[in-house]
């Protein structure tokens, strides 16, 4: 009967803990289903051994007026081998889910990489904002060995790719199939996001509690993911790994919006790039033509 109750107990508690935020992408199932049994095992551990240990404290109590010793134990072979079996058994098993859940989330071969280019920056003379201008275009970070390590039922491309760039204190996200870079990552509902990133400096983390994913960014490697978002809302990436003084200001937003609303941000970004450019094209030409400007100057520099 205690064993029926303390098992009861344990696949109760162990899916309606709600320790967890809302899940937010379709992956997150299999996490909470990993995080549901971890629960629920050790839900049940957690009561037995400190049932035992309450039982024991009582039933073993020194009584009034007795002094002696209590019986010495010497060992027992059958039972120390139960007790060593049985978590080693419980800790394998979730291993191998671990894996298993872990493997379907990246989709790749973790140890089937390439290198990322690196920004050749001094970080110590140089931070913030103007480290992401000398970062190397993040569109032309390239899938890592996309064709032998995807397995042949996940090398359906993703509707939507996205590069993303760490470094100290931000996350840069371009978008190859627009040229679309942004500070803010806007995702459609519904549709397969890749994400390939890596990172310029140090070793950032991309973690968003609502989707179930958090994922190094490692300088000069490429971390390569897939993951369906499946409900609107607005939701923080957080930098996970400890990556400087100001590490705990490394967040942002991860919009994610309808189909509709997605291509309309796509439209307004790729407007005001195009504004931005025209507006340097006209103070080029209010400059006069390039042999004009370089005219005026070529007696600084020993040009006749």
């Amino acid at each position: 009967m205690i064993g029926i109750a303390l098992t009861l107990i344990s696949l109760w508690y162990g899916q309606n803990h709600g320790l967890l935020t809302i899940a937010a992408s379709e992956e997150a199932a299999e996490v909470d289903g990993l995080f549901n049994i971890m629960m629920t095992i050790s839900t049940g551990i957690f009561l037995l051994v400190e049932g035992i240990l309450i039982y024991c404290a009582w039933k073993y109590r020194r009584k009034a007026g007795d002094d002696t010793d209590g019986q010495p134990i010497e060992g027992n072979v059958p039972l120390e081998i139960l007790w060593t079996v049985i978590p080693a058994i419980i800790v394998l098993g979730i291993s191998v889910y671990s894996f298993d859940v872990y493997s379907s989330l990246s989709g790749v071969d973790t140890h089937s990489v390439q290198q990322a280019p690196i920004a050749q920056t001094s970080q110590s003379s140089v931070s913030g904002s103007a480290i992401a201008a000398t970062l190397p275009d993040a569109s032309q970070v390239k899938t890592a060995n996309m064709d032998i390590s995807i397995p042949l039922a996940q090398r359906k491309p993703a509707d939507v790719i996205v590069n993303i760039m760490g470094l100290q204190y931000a996350w840069i996200f371009t978008y190859p199939k627009t040229g679309i870079t942004a500070g803010e990552l806007h995702l459609p509902v519904g549709k397969q996001v890749q994400v390939n990133m890596t990172a310029s400096d140090v070793i950032h983390a991309f973690w968003v509690p609502e989707f179930r994913l958090k994922q190094d960014a490692i300088p000069g490697r490429e971390s390569v993911f897939k993951f369906t978002p499946n409900k609107v809302g607005d939701y923080d990436l957080i930098c996970a790994e400890l990556c400087g003084p100001y590490h705990g200001a490394m967040r942002t937003k991860v919009v994610v919006e309808t189909i509709e609303a997605f291509e309309k941000w796509q439209q307004e970004q790729l407007v005001a790039s195009k504004e931005n450019l025209n507006q340097a094209l006209a103070i080029n030409s209010r400059n006069g033509s390039s042999a004009t400007f370089l005219n005026s100057h070529s007696k600084h520099m020993d040009i006749s």
